[in-house]
This record gives structure tokens, C-alpha cells and sequence, in this order.
């Protein structure tokens, strides 16, 4: 590495922390505040798209999405976010974090919008329209995860590096949280104007014409929070790794960075010699990769596979806690606005004290404890929460233990948040090279997809065909799996990004042999 470009990276990991990176943090976590929106608002959002378009006449219970149809409306959301993880990570790579930036927000905006525009004639053609517009929302959703994790990584000091990266993945609480609120005040405020029988007094009444705004409306709330951002997300300069480290001008890194940190910066433009070897410019399809960083992308890949497998299939469980505490009536006792109502209440309860302190907690600790400490630790109380709640199944169904089951079930997702769904999101920023980081992220995130899928779909049918006490036991057995695969993670915490990809070293062998004129002079203020 050239040495003009080593002091303007030292130079930044020794920055003190400064309002800018506050900043930085709300402009990159509006991305995973929409997210977080769009994935919790789906499962309100669906119960009440089953009473208005699949209602039968004469039916004792309330209207609901057939399997397929819920599968679709759901997992397409996912197929987007995995592919444009794998697109925009590789992309952020070739065009630069900035250029790309910009993108992933508006398609998320334009989205959003658009799915609660879906239109049709037939309720088919509704279905297949929100669809469409779900799958690009996911697209968009999916490129904000290497981008921003990135962004921020490449971004921040190396004291406060994890907790940086952490607190832009935790707005998802947030988001989750606003999901629940617009919800609430959504269809409280419809209920209120447009009152209905409970279905059980009459069926057709129980849903108002009117129903059919409310999902409209939160699903477009969405775009509001992404859009404030925009303009914000347009003023921030590429970062000071990629400028350097990729497309070589230390200059414009240094002169960049002075406009944002308060770290006054003078570079002159690296003299490489023609014909220099450039030792550190192995692809990701190398052998050289392959031996440098190989396990570590294994690591990565498997551990955020193996986490959302069991993240995503908890929710499958929620509709049963609800009922067992009284959280929620039976359907057929309410109408359609009285569910989503009560559904969005219950869950913002379970986000609001296990979800949520999750997060923080991570936020608060990664950079003491460590992100392998952390990630091991998360596992292992996953695992163990999961056959504590799985080996005496029957114990915890009896109505005086379910209060038992409940504090047990909501350490499972304190613990996934103090745990691997953070830093599964951390380490891939942190330890690749500067021109593969982004992409190596992408393809960490989108292998938690795929295990995402897996666990939505794969242990829906699971659930039904082996029973809730043997889903727990193999959710149970992947956790531990997980634990296991953490030891290919290398720990990140107080090093360089340099130092954790190899590229200080690589670069330093090849100036000696090189050689290179430069002139550098920092002052931080």
C-alpha cells in the first residue's frame, strides 16, 4: 500500500468520533428501518388481504391468503433481497459505494409506493401486482446491506468500528417498532370511523369497504422515512478506502474526507512506478483469495445462513404465543380492523422488550467483548433455549406454564440480537479486502436469505408434518451448528480494516521492492 494512502487510513482509525458518524448511521440505516417496516407489516397486512379478497360466503371463519398465495406474497420479498444483495455488492465494488447508493433508496421508495397501488380487476391480478412491486422493493432492500455495512465500516475510527456498523443494523428495531405504531394508528383511526360487527354477528359486514385503504396505507408509509434520506445519502462523498485503496487517488480520499471529518488532510498524488506489480490485486475467483480469505467467506456465508434459518422460523411460533397469553381473540370474534389492531399490538409488545434491547445491548458491547464472544455467545444460548423449550414440550403447554414459555421463547430473540443477527452483519465489513468487501458482504447476506427461506417455508410445512416439538429440537441442533461454524470467524475487534484484510502487509512487501514518491502530511484535529 501506498504510503500516502496507509496515513490517510491511519488517519481516519484514529479520528475521534464525531456528529458526522451519528449521521452516518441514520443515513445508512434508513435502509434496514424500511426493511425491518416492510417485513413486519407483510404479516398484518396479509390476514387483512384474506377477509377483503378471499372471503367465503357461508364460511364459519374469516377469509384467509391460500398457502401458495401467502408463500408468494411473502417469500418473494426475500428472493428479491437475495439477488439484490449478490447485484449491488458487486457492484458497489466495480462502480464505487456512492454511485450505487442512491439507487437501492429510490427503488425502495418507488416500490414501496407501488405496492400499495397494487391494482386489478380480479383479486389474482392484485396478488401478482403487489408481488411484482415486492420483489424490486427486495431488490433495493437487498443492496442496501453490503452498501451500507460497508459504507459505515469504511467510514469509521477503529475504537468504535463495531458499535458504528451494529447501530445501523439495529434501526431495524426501530423500524419494526414504527411498523407496529402505523399499524395501530391506522386502523384504530378506521375502526374508530368506519365501526363493524365482530364476523361471528355478520360475516360481510365485519369488513368495510374502507379496509381496503388501511393495508394501502401502511404499506406505502414505507417510502416516507427512505425519501427524507435521499438527498442526505446524495451529499455524502465516496469513502476514503475505496478512493485510496481501489481507484488509487489518495488525494481526492484526503481532500473528501476533509470535508466531512474534522481531520485536515494533504495528500499529493502516489507515483507508481510503470510496470510496479501490484502483489494485492488477486480476484475473488483466485486461488490467492481462496488460501487468504477462503474459511473466512465460509465463515461468514455459514454462520448468517445457519442464524436466519432459526431467526425467521421463531416467527412462525408467534401466532401461538399470542393466543396462549390471551394477547389475541380468535378471528371470528373480532372484525377485520379489531385484527390488525390486535396483532400489531401484540407484536410491538414482543419487539419493544426482547427485539429491540437485543440490538442495543450488541451496540453497547461488541467493541469490549468482542464480535467472536459475542456471536459464540449468542449461539450457544439460542441453542440452549431452543431444547429447554423443546425437550419438555409438553410441560410448557399447560396453561399455567405458558407465561414460562413465553419469557423463554423471547430470551431465544434476545439472544439471536445480542448474538449472531448482528454481528453476522458486522464481520463481513470488516475483515475482506477494500475491492471485494462489498461483494463478499452481499454474498454473506445473501446466504442469511436463503436461510431465511428456508426457515419461513421449509419449517412451515416442517411445523405441520413433524409437530412443534421436533421443529424446536432441529432449530435447536442448527443453532449449535452455528456456534460451531463461528470458529472459522477471525475476531475484528481494535484492528484496522487493513490489518484484518491483509492488505497492510501485501502492499508494504511489494513498496519495498517497488518503490514509490510520496509526500504526506495529517493533522487531526
Amino acid at each position: 500500500m501506498p504510503k500516502d494512502s496507509l496515513q490517510v487510513l491511519n488517519a481516519l482509525d484514529v479520528a475521534k468520533t464525531q456528529w458526522y458518524h451519528f449521521t452516518a448511521i441514520i443515513i445508512a440505516g434508513m435502509g434496514f428501518f424500511t426493511d425491518a417496516y416492510d417485513l413486519f407489516c407483510i404479516s398484518l397486512v396479509t390476514k387483512l388481504l384474506g377477509r377483503i379478497y378471499y372471503h367465503k360466503a357461508g364460511s364459519s371463519t374469516p377469509g384467509s391468503l391460500p398457502s401458495n398465495v401467502a408463500a408468494a406474497v411473502n417469500g418473494v420479498a426475500f428472493c428479491g433481497t437475495l439477488t439484490g444483495q449478490l447485484f449491488f455488492g458487486w457492484l458497489g465494488d466495480k462502480l464505487g459505494r456512492k454511485r450505487v447508493y442512491g439507487i437501492t433508496l429510490l427503488l425502495m421508495v418507488i416500490c414501496s409506493l407501488a405496492s400499495g397501488l397494487s391494482f386489478g380487476r380480479h383479486r389474482n391480478d392484485v396478488m401478482a401486482t403487489l408481488c411484482f412491486f415486492r420483489f424490486w422493493l427486495g431488490f433495493g432492500i437487498g443492496g442496501d446491506y453490503p452498501l451500507s455495512a460497508t459504507i459505515m465500516s469504511e467510514y469509521a475510527n477503529k475504537k468504535t468500528r463495531g458499535a458504528f456498523i451494529a447501530a445501523v443494523f439495529a434501526m431495524q428495531g426501530f423500524g419494526i417498532l414504527a411498523g407496529g405504531m402505523v399499524a395501530i394508528i391506522v386502523s384504530g383511526a378506521f375502526k374508530a370511523q368506519y365501526p363493524s360487527p365482530p364476523y361471528f354477528k355478520n360475516p360481510n359486514g365485519s369488513t368495510v369497504p374502507e379496509a381496503d385503504y388501511v393495508w394501502r396505507i401502511i404499506l406505502m408509509f414505507g417510502a416516507v422515512p427512505a425519501l427524507l434520506t435521499y438527498y442526505w445519502r446524495m451529499k455524502m462523498p465516496e469513502t476514503a478506502r475505496y478512493t485510496a485503496l481501489v481507484a488509487k487517488d489518495a488525494k481526492q480520499a484526503a481532500a473528501d474526507m476533509s470535508k466531512v471529518l474534522q481531520v485536515d488532510l494533504e495528500e499529493e498524488r502516489q507515483q507508481e512506478k510503470p510496470g510496479e506489480k501490484k502483489g494485492n490485486d488477486f480476484g475473488l475467483f483466485t486461488t490467492k483469495f481462496l488460501s487468504k480469505h477462503g474459511l473466512h467467506l465460509l465463515g461468514t456465508a455459514s454462520t448468517w445462513f445457519l442464524l436466519d434459518i432459526a431467526f425467521y422460523s421463531q416467527n412462525l411460533f408467534q401466532k401461538d404465543i399470542f393466543s396462549a397469553i390471551g394477547w389475541i381473540p380468535k378471528a371470528k370474534t373480532m372484525n377485520a380492523l379489531e385484527e390488525v389492531y390486535s396483532i400489531a399490538r401484540a407484536q410491538t409488545l414482543i419487539a419493544l422488550f426482547s427485539t429491540v434491547p437485543g440490538y442495543w445491548f450488541t451496540v453497547a458491547l461488541i467493541d469490549k467483548m468482542g464480535r467472536f464472544r459475542i456471536q459464540l455467545m449468542g449461539f450457544f444460548f439460542m441453542t440452549l433455549f431452543m431444547f429447554a423449550l423443546a425437550i419438555p414440550y409438553h410441560h410448557w403447554t399447560l396453561p399455567n406454564n405458558r407465561i414460562g414459555f413465553v419469557i423463554m421463547y423471547s430470551l431465544t430473540f434476545f439472544f439471536s440480537n445480542f448474538g449472531p443477527n448482528a454481528t453476522t452483519f458486522v464481520v463481513p465489513a470488516e475483515i475482506f479486502p477494500a475491492r471485494l468487501r462489498s461483494t463478499c458482504h452481499g454474498i454473506s447476506a445473501a446466504s442469511g436469505k436463503a436461510g431465511a427461506m428456508v426457515g419461513a417455508f421449509g419449517f412451515l410445512y416442517a411445523a405441520d408434518a413433524i409437530g412443534v416439538q421436533k421443529s424446536l429440537i432441529i432449530l435447536g441442533v442448527i443453532s449449535f451448528l452455528g456456534m460451531l461454524f463461528t470458529f472459522l470467524v477471525p475476531e475484528s475487534k481494535g484492528k484496522s480494516l487493513e490489518e484484518m484484510s491483509g492488505e497492510v502487509e501485501q502492499e508494504n512487501g511489494n513498496q519495498t521492492q517497488g518503490g514509490r514518491q510520496s509526500s504526506t502530511e495529517i493533522r487531526i484535529a
